[in-house]
C-alpha cells in the first residue's frame, strides 16, 4: 500500500526509541488489505528491530497467529474502522509493565489517527486527479461546439449588409464567444500549474488586458451594456443604460476587474429581481451603480448576501450558486474599492426609483478606476 513519506516519518518518531530503550526486540506495523485484494488480511509495511533480524511478510510469517507471552497486538482504529495493527515483540528476558503497555497504546492511538488522515489524503488526491482528467476532457469537448458557433456567426456576418440592424447582434455573439474562449483557456490550465496563494474568490480569472490593442473602460463596458439590453428585451422588462459618461470612462484599462464586477452585478439583477422590474446601470463621477426597482432586500439579509454561497430569501427557488455578489465585493476590495447596497436608489441619482436595490461600486476621489500594477 502506497502511503506518504510524512506518515512514515511520523511513525518513526513514535516508535524508533522503543526498540532501543524499552527492551522491545521487534515492532511491526500492519495495515488492513483492501477488501478486493487477494492474500493476507494484514500487510506488513514497516518494521523496527533491535537486532539484524527482520519480520517476514504477513503471508509467510508462521508466528503471526500464534499467541506468545512476549508478543502483544495493538489495533489501529479510527472512526470505528480497523485500519491495521501494531505488533510488539518484547525481549524474552523482560516482562511487560503497565507503563510500557500504556505507552504502546498511546503510540498506537496516535498512529491510528495519522493513518486515517493519510488514507483520507490519498483518497482525496485520487479523486482530485480523476476530476482533473474529467475537467480536461470536458474542456476539450467544449472547444468543438464553441468553434462551430464562431464559424456559423462569422458566416452569418458575411451574409449581412453593412448597414443591417442585425450586425450588432452577430458581433455581440462573436464577442461573447471570445470571452468564453478565454474562460476555457483558464479552465484548461487548472491543475497544470500551481495557483498563487490568494483569496479563493479572486482575482478575475481572465488574463489582464484586451485580446487586441489597448482598451478603455468604455470598450470593456459596452459589450456588457449590449448584453444587458438584449437580456431585458428577451425578458420583456425595461432597461436603462447610462445617461452621463464621466471622464474616467475614456481612460485606458489594463485590467478587466471592473467589467468582471459589472457582469456579476447585472447577472444578479436580471436573475433575482421579479419579472417586469426595471434594471439599469448608471455611471457616477467616482463609480457606477447597477440597480433594479424590485422589492428591497430584507434588512437581515443585506450583509448575508455578500457571503460566499449565500442567497437571499427571494432567490431560493431560482438557479444560482450564491457566488456573484461575494466575487464582486472581493474583487472590489482587492483594489481598494467599495461595493455597497442601497435600497433607495434615488438617493444616489435623483431620477432613479425611490425603492429598489442599487449596488454601488465606488473608489476614492481622484483615484483611477482601473489601477495598473
Amino acid at each position: 500500500m502506497q502511503l506518504t513519506d510524512r506518515f512514515f516519518d511520523f511513525t518513526d518518531q513514535q516508535l524508533v526509541d522503543l526498540t532501543a530503550k524499552e527492551g522491545i526486540q521487534h515492532l511491526g506495523l500492519y495495515v488492513s488489505a483492501p477488501p478486493n485484494q487477494q492474500g493476507p488480511p494484514l500487510l506488513l509495511i514497516r518494521q523496527w528491530s533491535a537486532n539484524e533480524r527482520s519480520l517476514p511478510p504477513a503471508d509467510a510469517d508462521p508466528n503471526l497467529r500464534l499467541p506468545h507471552e512476549s508478543r502483544r497486538w495493538y489495533p489501529l482504529q479510527d472512526a470505528g474502522l480497523i485500519l491495521g495493527a501494531l505488533r510488539a515483540d518484547l525481549d524474552p528476558q523482560r516482562s511487560w509493565t503497565l507503563t510500557l503497555d500504556q505507552r504502546m497504546r498511546r503510540s498506537a492511538a496516535a498512529i491510528s489517527h495519522a493513518l486515517g488522515r493519510d488514507l483520507e489524503c490519498l483518497q482525496l488526491r485520487q479523486e482530485l486527479s480523476q476530476q482533473n482528467d474529467q475537467l480536461r476532457t470536458l474542456v476539450h469537448q467544449l472547444r468543438n461546439p464553441l468553434a462551430a458557433l464562431r464559424t456559423y456567426a462569422q458566416l452569418l456576418l458575411r451574409r449581412l449588409e453593412d448597414d443591417s440592424s442585425h450586425r450588432p447582434l452577430v458581433e455581440g455573439m462573436l464577442s461573447e464567444q471570445r470571452q468564453l474562449g478565454q474562460y476555457i483557456d483558464v479552465l484548461d490550465g487548472l491543475g497544470q500549474q500551481r495557483l498563487p496563494a490568494q483569496d479563493p474568490l479572486g482575482p478575475t480569472l481572465l488574463p489582464p488586458g484586451p485580446a487586441e490593442g489597448e482598451a478603455t473602460m468604455q470598450t470593456l463596458l459596452m459589450p456588457l451594456l449590449e448584453r444587458a439590453e438584449a437580456t431585458a428585451s428577451l425578458q420583456g422588462r425595461p432597461w436603462r443604460g447610462p445617461d452621463l459618461w464621466p471622464q474616467w470612462i475614456d481612460q485606458p484599462s489594463q485590467d478587466g476587474t471592473i467589467a468582471e464586477i459589472v457582469a456579476n452585478l447585472l447577472e444578479n439583477a436580471f436573475r433575482y429581481s421579479p419579472a417586469g422590474c426595471s434594471v439599469g446601470l448608471c455611471l457616477l463621477p467616482d463609480g457606477l451603480c447597477v440597480w433594479d426597482n424590485g422589492p428591497p432586500i430584507p434588512l437581515e439579509e443585506r450583509d448575508l448576501i455578500f457571503e460566499r454561497g449565500a442567497r437571499g430569501s427571494t432567490g431560493q427557488d431560482r438557479a444560482g450558486t450564491g457566488l456573484g455578489l461575494a466575487l464582486a465585493r472581493s474583487l472590489a476590495e482587492q483594489q481598494g474599492r467599495k461595493l455597497t447596497l442601497c435600497v433607495e436608489p434615488s438617493t444616489i441619482v435623483p431620477d432613479l426609483p425611490t425603492q429598489g436595490n442599487a449596488f454601488v461600486l465606488s473608489w476614492p476621489a481622484g483615484a483611477r478606476p482601473d489601477p495598473t500594477t
